[in-house]
């Protein structure tokens, strides 16, 4: 049963990451200002990350809302936190930067995990994060460095709040965090409010921005929620990390934007050491449960 689960997790947080991966698609295709487009897509995430928490929950939804307490309320700051520093990082500095700075998230996850939880890495994770870490760095090698000390700043709080918001919610997995997730989506839309020029947008961008909203963003919350609580929380940051090169995959596949032939080796690099590992996990057994700790359904 608890094998199960873990291979359930990984499915899903693997499809967190390959919702998360049409941002490139999304943000080419939408011409609309930055600010406006975000502050649509966070109504359009955030209402269908609270419709599928009522539809999970059922009769229990209401219910359980009132007992949220203080991790949800941190879960939620920590996403939003994580989105808002994730877009500063890459208008404020280089791309390559905060690639590189957040690739590092895996191994931050699991120190943070390590100390909170009793939670130790498997060996098969860190050998993927460090192969991973290597993968992104060839992607970008040339790219250039050089971004301002802002974005990379911006960048490493991005990393930060993506490491304590997962190990908050593989912490707290018996507690209904979609709420709080969809919070986080509304907490993005009122920062772009106070950062947009206006909130006017045509109805052929509004459509995008839907899809942008519901299909990169919002399933892409959902799917992370529910598959972080069932495995540990240094695996669900790395499994993650394939959005680093599913990207500019779709971009080239999709749009015709042919990448450099550093991101194609590097992005290879990333996926095999992914993939082996998830292939790894799915032969072998579940990794050993902190003391203290279910897995829940």
């Amino acid at each position: 049963m608890a094998q199960n689960q873990h291979r359930l997790g990984l499915a899903l947080v693997a499809c967190a990451a390959l919702c998360w991966s049409s941002s490139g698609l999304f943000t080419r295709a939408i011409p609309a200002e930055l600010f406006t487009m975000l502050f649509w897509r966070g109504l359009f995430s955030g209402a269908l990350v609270l419709l599928a928490y009522f539809v999970l929950e059922g009769e229990n939804a209401l219910p359980a809302l009132k007992t949220l307490r203080w991790p949800s309320l941190a879960v939620a700051v920590l996403s939003a936190a994580g989105m808002i520093t994730g877009i500063g990082s890459l208008r404020y500095g280089s791309v390559a930067d905060a690639m590189v700075i957040y690739a590092t998230v895996p191994f931050i996850t699991a120190g943070i995990a390590y100390f909170a939880l009793g939670e130790k890495p498997s060996r098969s994770t860190l050998i993927a994060s460090a192969v991973a870490l290597l993968g992104v760095i060839v992607m970008i090698a040339g790219a250039g460095f050089g971004g301002s000390m802002l974005g990379k700043g911006l960048a490493v709080l991005m990393t930060l709040s993506m490491a304590s918001f997962s190990v908050l919610l593989r912490k707290n997995r018996n507690v209904p965090m979609l709420p709080a997730m969809a919070g986080s989506a509304f907490l993005c839309s009122l920062f772009s409010f106070f950062a947009m020029k206006s909130a006017q947008v045509s109805s052929h961008d509004l459509l995008l921005i839907s899809g942008f909203g519901i299909l990169q963003n919002g399933a892409g919350l959902i799917f992370y929620t529910l598959g972080s609580r069932k495995i540990p929380a240094a695996e669900a940051t790395l499994l993650a990390a394939l959005e680093v090169p599913f990207t500019p995959l779709w971009v080239w596949l999709l749009m015709g934007e042919t990448p450099a032939p550093a991101t194609l080796l590097g992005g290879a690099i990333v996926l095999v050491a992914l993939f082996t590992h998830i292939i790894n996990e799915l032969r072998g057994k579940t990794p050993a449960q902190p003391e203290g700790f279910e897995i829940s359904a």
